[in-house]
């Protein structure tokens, strides 16, 4: 926002004026999901290395210098997309959008949820983008580590020691479990599914089954394991 010629002649000794708010407030939060939408895409379909902030911009309908004022650059927006999209799967993890039911229930419906994000085609062809990139810039792979996967863990472990804490599991190490969970769910199932082979709902549906039983096998306390 320029100044007005006029006020540049008025009496140094005069209280200063508030200055007006620059952009990029919460006022603009449409526009930044916009630009986190229209980055998203960019990044899972051409990479880091192949996206571009002009064409983000565009896509986005905001100028380049909107990008660079929200943002900061473009490892920043890469890592606020990232974790954008994984914010669509950490809402299962809140407690107030849990799905009521048993301990079974709840982790059926967030084995469920985590397939079927991690499984979707536009997101594996993501991760091979980033792991390719990773060779030749290490701190690519970092960023995606930081804002997605390990993110999503600390989440998954805090709402465990929730459940743990509720009477519901017992848990020594909550992390340890997360990791766990995540492993028993996807089984080989995760490589068919990056490595192109046919994955059928039934398959999924019997490992997920499988591991929750498994998971509850070693970690269900003494009066969850009675019911």
């Amino acid at each position: 926002m320029s100044i007005p010629a006029s006020s540049l002649s008025e009496n140094k000794s005069a209280p200063a004026a508030p200055r007006p708010r620059r952009a990029g407030r919460p006022a603009d939060g449409a526009k930044r999901l916009k630009i986190l939408e229209a980055a998203a895409q960019s990044f899972f379909e051409g990479g880091f290395a192949g996206t571009a902030i002009e064409q983000v911009a565009a896509d986005a309908g905001v100028s380049k210098v909107t990008i660079y004022n929200q943002f900061g650059d473009k490892r920043a927006l890469f890592t606020a997309a990232v974790e954008c999209e994984c914010e669509k799967m950490r809402g299962y993890f809140s407690l107030d959008e849990m799905p009521q039911g048993s301990i079974h229930d709840r982790l059926m419906a967030i084995g469920e949820a985590m397939l079927a994000f991690l499984h979707r085609p536009e997101m594996i062809q993501f991760e091979r983008r980033i792991a390719a990139e990773t060779e030749h810039e290490p701190a690519i792979g970092a960023a995606f580590l930081e804002a997605g996967p390990w993110r999503m863990k600390q989440a998954f472990s805090a709402w465990l020691a929730h459940a743990c804490e509720g009477g519901e599991l017992a848990i020594p190490d909550t992390d340890l479990a997360a990791e766990q969970f995540v492993a028993l769910c996807k089984g080989m199932g995760d490589l068919a599914h990056r490595f192109g082979a046919e994955v059928t709902s039934e398959a999924s549906a019997r490992r997920l089954t499988g591991a929750v039983a498994m998971f509850l096998a070693a970690y269900a306390a003494r009066q969850e394991r009675s019911i």
